[in-house]
């Protein structure tokens, strides 16, 4: 059985398939003929090891995540060492031509370095922008720890053969700051595979008696809004009185337990659940009963620049959108969000309630959204430049023709 290459992809911050712009990747890389490995952590009751979609899965432990700046000198060094050790493996067990390595953090050229030297071609596929991130997550902590994260950066960028940005202002970081030619920077926009990621029948049981369902999908750390949003449904709660609307919060993240509490203290417990990492049924069976989706994440020079996933999920169901005006959250939304004042959580309120209460204009930002989506921004579109990314780094590279072994 042919290949058309074999692949490693490293991630760190997420286990696979949880990490959907990760598993669309893989999954699509091994459509196309790759044969396709991955490590990452065992955050959820999964396998050490699983072999899906023709994907191969290796999963480490790591029994701790930081939520201090100094954790992350206790989390890194052991993901790194357990991704180095298992890359080993993979190595002498499969092969691969190709390191993809997903940020954050920007230390994965430490465990190419020594396969490059046998060849490998190193592929950077830039999740987040790490230095702006760690003075989102880390307000006022200047100094050496911001100095490391732009040299671990430079470091990487100048590691890789090739750079894939999730957005346009992702790739022309990589050209101003990264100094990578233009021809090897390739946008690959995060998007649901909408003959996979599609609307199901409402479940009314997820309102909770409530007239309205409003859903939050998305990670929840300290740069994601979830607090902003918090303050968003105090305001509803406590403000405006009402008590028609039943909040849904899906995902994961360093700052679940914070939220929970904070829930509490601003006496908006009963209105809001937190359901924790879900699986895609349940994202799909909930986003699809939502009569509104929601995008907290504050204006700052990091998300500015970053594409939200949930976003484009919220558009494949065509869900109606609140956000802030972010650039491109703008670009990728257009009239499917309605924006409120930047980092306002009353006026955030308000523009949600306004939203619930106008059920034509929900339908009809609804549809433009899809619309837009599906045309423009789906997959699809993103499959094509992902192959171009991998024929420009195997450019030259003679591709295998034996099978890959069993595990």
């Amino acid at each position: 059985m042919a290949s058309a290459g074999k692949v490693l992809i490293l991630v760190e911050n997420l286990s696979v398939p949880f990490d959907r712009r990760v598993w669309q990747e893989a999954t699509t890389l091994a459509r196309h003929g790759y044969a396709v490995s991955v490590i990452c952590p065992r955050m959820v009751d999964r396998r050490p090891f699983e072999r899906v979609d023709g994907v191969n899965i290796y999963r480490y432990p790591l029994p701790y995540t930081a939520r201090r700046a100094l954790g992350y000198f206790i989390e890194y060094p052991w993901a790194m060492t357990f991704t180095f050790l298992y890359a080993l493996y993979v190595f002498f067990r499969r092969g691969f031509h190709v390191i993809h390595a997903c940020n954050p953090p920007d230390l994965f050229f430490l465990t190419a370095l020594p396969f490059k030297l046998c060849g490998v071609k190193f592929l950077f596929d830039q999740h987040d922008l790490c230095p702006e991130t760690f003075e989102s997550k880390f307000e006022g902590k200047k100094g050496f720890l911001l100095d490391v994260q732009r040299w671990l950066e430079r470091r990487t960028y100048r590691t890789a053969e090739v750079v894939i940005a999730t957005n346009e202002s992702y790739r022309q970081t990589a050209i101003a700051r990264g100094g990578k030619k233009p021809e090897r920077v390739f946008v690959v926009r995060s998007a649901p595979d909408l003959s996979r990621f599609v609307p199901t029948a409402p479940n009314p049981a997820l309102n909770k008696g409530k007239r309205f369902l409003v859903a939050y999908l998305g990670t929840m750390g300290q740069q994601d809004g979830l607090d902003y949003l918090l303050r968003s449904v105090q305001h509803i709660v406590r403000e405006k009185t009402r008590a028609d609307i039943q909040f849904t919060f899906m995902g994961g993240g360093e700052n679940l337990g914070a939220l929970r509490q904070m829930a509490v203290e601003l006496g908006v417990a009963e209105a809001v659940e937190f359901t924790g990492r879900v699986s895609n049924e349940v994202v799909m069976e909930t986003l699809s009963t939502a009569d509104a989706c929601v995008a907290p994440d504050p204006i700052n020079p990091l998300n500015d620049k970053s594409t939200m996933n949930k976003i484009l999920e919220y558009m494949a169901m065509s869900r109606p959108i609140v956000s802030y005006r972010l650039t491109e959250s703008a670009f990728s939304a257009g009239e499917a969000a309605v924006y409120a004042r930047d980092n306002d959580p009353a006026d955030f309120a308000e523009k949600l309630l306004e939203l619930l209460d106008d059920p034509a204009r929900r339908e009809r930002m609804g549809r433009l959204g899809y619309e837009r989506l599906r045309s423009e921004l789906s997959w699809e579109h993103s499959t094509r430049h992902l192959l171009a990314a991998y024929r420009s780094v195997l450019a030259g590279h003679a591709s295998t023709t034996e099978a890959a072994p069993a595990s």
